[in-house]
């Protein structure tokens, strides 16, 4: 094993990073952070994925704890708003299907379906979402503890499943968790250095052997680790490591953000980010403990800077006065490799796919977790530099993948922008799927074939709520009796109902950590 890895760019990447491979690795292997106070970090990934709780539990962090220094909230899933017309809304959870009889309650819902909002009838998040309402009890007890004792074994089933994948992420400020885990990760022994880089040092080879700061003088390493955001000083300025591009099937090249202060108490807090479709793009409500994070992403085609702040505060109403904007290019695509030679790039140095599902701070969790399975020694294998970047680079693809399915299976085509988004190029393989899926719906056997956070009951839950593809359920279903699905049907609405007399709302609930 190496014994020193020298981390360069702070934000929520480098100290995600560098917080993992002390609990990690501990005292084994020596972690220098060096970050510029002058750079301003991005901070549009607040919203996350299901999986990040593996990241808290493994650094041994326990939600009372985090959560209210980081203005957490819990979050249940997307809310998405006008994405088949203006007006209409539906939900993709963190939950998976029920089964009966060997097939998932949608295709049971196809065969006999009524209206348009199928999450209400197969989930049981959209009912909690909806009601604003807390995944836990006052005591903290998860919601779907209640159902297993005396459920019948399909639900009994159903829910021990979704134990593994876990029903909520989280939404918190970026800047905050950043700051914590920087106090996390120097009080188990990482190296901070507050300094701007002014020169990477490469040896003979090309490797990088250090950086040298501007009042620090060279700092060496063995392993370093480029957390520099969209700038990719080591992996693309240093190394010349190709970026490709995704833009020419994903729209979005632009945000514009606001950081929105309010009285969630009187607002209210739903556990749940929300994407509502614009004119030229869409528009992330993230709301938080004490404020609401918003931000409308865009292609500069079809609108202006100007134009879209516009639309933003127009969006957010009175409380966007004074506010300040922060306009941010996005790098749409990924490195190519994000492991080349002795620099491993992590976080929007790596990639960046829009933040439609909110998965930034997956893409950062994944590349942590995946380098320390192939932490390498002094030998520096090959091998485990090839399959680091396969698997990176799968789930970067993948990601791509299901949102182009977004913006093609979107209903929405009242102007130019919503159209052309449907007529971009389309990534290898999503054609033949979707014809597929236009005959059976998507099934794990069917969808993108390698990991990348999403399972088929998420093109499910898009492709059935977005409602510009067509499925039809299996023949199959129709020969069948559905006795059993209609009671299963009943059954989840009565739990959604109870869910929703039960539990707190989110903020009673947040309140008491506060």
């Amino acid at each position: 094993m190496l014994g020193n890895v020298v981390i360069v760019g702070g934000g929520t990447s480098g100290w995600m990073t560098a917080s993992y491979l002390r609990a990690a690795f501990g005292d084994r292997i020596s972690v220098t952070l060096v970050e510029s106070k002058r750079i301003k970090t991005i901070g549009v990934g607040e919203a996350t994925f299901s999986t990040v709780r593996h990241f808290f539990n493994y650094l041994g962090l326990p939600e009372h704890v985090w959560m209210p220094k980081c203005n957490a909230t819990y979050k249940l899933g997307i809310r998405f708003e006008n994405w088949r017309r203006k007006g209409h809304y539906f939900y993709h959870p963190f939950e998976r299907l029920r089964v009966v009889d060997g097939l998932p309650l949608t295709d049971w819902w196809l065969n006999s379906r009524s209206g348009d909002r199928f999450d209400q009838d197969v989930f049981l998040m959209a009912a909690i979402c909806d009601a604003e309402r807390s995944p836990r009890h006052l005591d903290g007890t998860l919601f779907e503890q209640e159902f297993k004792e005396g459920a019948d074994t399909a639900d009994r089933n159903t829910l021990t499943e979704q134990d593994t994948q876990f029903p909520y992420a989280y939404q918190f400020d970026a800047s905050l968790l950043a700051d914590y885990l920087s106090e996390y990760a120097t009080e188990r022994g990482a190296r901070h250095i507050e300094d701007d880089v002014v020169e990477v040092v490469q040896d003979e080879r090309g490797w990088i052997s250090g950086v040298r700061t501007k009042e620090h003088g060279l700092i060496e390493g063995d392993l370093f680790i480029d957390c520099t955001g969209f700038r990719g000083l080591l992996i693309n300025q240093t190394l010349e490591e190709p970026f490709d591009s995704f833009q020419d099937t994903l729209p979005n090249n632009r945000a514009v953000a606001l950081r929105v202060p309010v009285d969630m108490e009187k607002r209210g807090l739903r556990p749940c980010t929300t994407a509502t479709a614009s004119d030229a793009g869409w528009i992330w409500t993230i709301p938080l403990f004490g404020r609401i994070g918003t931000g409308y992403v865009y292609s500069d085609e079809y609108t202006t800077p100007e134009e879209a702040e516009a639309t933003l505060r127009a969006h957010v109403g009175p409380d966007a006065e004074a506010l300040e904007a922060n306009h941010i290019r996005m790098r749409i695509g990924r490195t190519r490799n994000a492991w080349v030679n002795n620099c491993v790039a992590i976080g929007l140095s790596s990639g960046f796919v829009e933040p439609l599902e909110s998965t930034g701070i997956f893409f950062i969790q994944q590349g942590i977790e995946e380098l320390v399975k192939h932490f390498p020694d002094a030998d520096w294998n090959p091998a485990l530099r090839r399959s680091y970047n396969r698997t990176v680079g799968n789930t970067i693809d993948g990601v791509r993948e299901f949102l182009v399915l977004h913006y093609k299976a979107a209903a929405r085509a009242d102007n130019a922008y919503w159209r052309d988004a449907k007529t971009r190029v389309m990534p290898d393989g999503l054609a033949e799927r979707l014809e597929l899926w236009q005959a059976k719906p998507p099934t794990e056997n069917t969808i993108y074939p390698h990991y990348h956070g999403f399972e088929s009951y998420s093109y499910l839950a898009m492709l059935l709520g977005l409602g510009g593809v067509e499925l039809k359920a299996p023949p199959s279903v129709a020969l069948q009796d559905s006795t059993r699905a209609e009671k299963e049907f009943q059954l989840l609405r009565d739990q959604s109902a109870e869910l929703v007399k039960r539990l707190p709302s989110q903020y009673e609930y947040l309140a008491q950590m506060h």
